[in-house]
């Protein structure tokens, strides 16, 4: 006996004791929401300037925390690691990821951007895909920009073997290119519009439909814990979304504030290659992402034995309410 109670009886003490302290941490209240921005995602500056989510969950106690993506692959990795709740990423990026085990839900559209091509210098002889050959191409694995080289260098008859890779996150690449270390990248905007503005670079291979959209993802414990919350999420990001469609100059002013380019620059990665008509991920986005997933499979990069298209279903949950007014 322990204090008139039995060892079996402590024991279930004990064990009821531990179930409920389970329990509390299950039903622990959201304190923080850790949310991405990124200069690929002109959606989610609006939503950071405006303090659009703030106003949203300030009746809750529940703080915002933001966090710079320098690209998808990045994004990704705040995911799978936790440090990310929300995260902004290339259809195809998150594709992949999600083959490679990371546990994460696609779930809106923020952009069909134009945002990535294979670029070389002004002074480059370089004219088409095929004339990358043992050429040194600066590209940041794991984003579309390097996905649309893969499937470009297939396309050509060639793999990634016949060039030589030079790893770089997306703005060292671009450095890289101007400075004459590489001879060509696989650029992503706004650093190659600035590249084609500033410098003089050459979009030597352009292809708009092998660009794959823009997606916010959600890491899948986060969205099965807090589905209200994402529903909330979503309608605030619907809001700046329509509030950047309808008001190209506050938009503008905001990319600005941000990043520090001229006009030129960012009319033509905001005006020219992005398009922000688009929020629920339906059938062209599907489609787009699976024939992403199915180029690199043929080039070996993804498993021969992947199921891609189970994967992608996988990967996308499309039943968060969004508004529809």
């Amino acid at each position: 006996m322990m204090g008139g109670l039995s060892r079996r009886g402590f024991a279930g003490l004990a064990a009821v004791f531990l179930l409920g302290c389970g329990a509390a941490r299950a039903a622990e209240p959201v304190k923080e929401i850790r949310i991405d921005w990124a200069t690929y995602n002109p959606v989610s500056l609006v939503l950071k300037q405006k303090g659009l989510l703030e106003k949203e969950f300030a009746k809750d106690g529940i703080s915002i925390v933001w966090v710079q993506s320098a690209g998808s692959n990045k994004a990704l990795e705040f995911l799978n690691a936790g440090s990310l709740d929300f995260g902004s990423t290339a259809g195809s990026a998150a594709l992949v990821a999600k083959i490679n085990g990371n546990p994460i839900k696609s779930i809106y559209v923020y952009s069909r951007p134009e945002w990535t091509a294979l670029v070389t210098g002004k002074d480059s002889k370089i004219a088409s895909v095929a004339d990358l050959k043992g050429k040194r191409v600066a590209v940041t694995r794991g984003t579309d920009p390097h996905i649309f080289l893969v499937r470009a260098l297939l396309a050509a008859g060639l793999t990634d073997k016949d060039i030589t890779p030079v790893l770089l996150q997306h703005a060292d690449g671009k450095a890289a290119l101007i400075r004459g270390d590489v001879d060509a990248w696989a650029g992503l905007d706004p650093m190659m519009a600035q590249a084609e503005v500033e410098e003089g670079a050459k979009l030597f291979y352009r292809k708009a439909d092998a660009n794959t959209w823009g997606i916010l993802n959600v890491r899948e414990q986060f969205l099965k814990d807090n589905p209200d919350i994402v529903r909330r999420v979503l309608a605030t990001y619907e809001v700046a979304r329509k509030d950047a469609l309808a008001n190209y100059d506050d938009l503008k002013k905001t990319f600005i504030a941000v990043t520090k380019l001229p006009d030129s620059v960012v009319d033509k990665q905001l005006k020219e290659r992005t398009e922000l008509t688009h929020s629920r991920i339906g059938a062209p986005q599907r489609e787009s992402i699976l024939a992403a997933g199915l180029a690199l499979q043929q080039a070996g990069v993804v498993d021969a034995k992947v199921d891609v298209k189970a994967t992608l279903d996988a990967l996308i949950d499309d039943q968060v309410p969004l508004p529809t007014n």
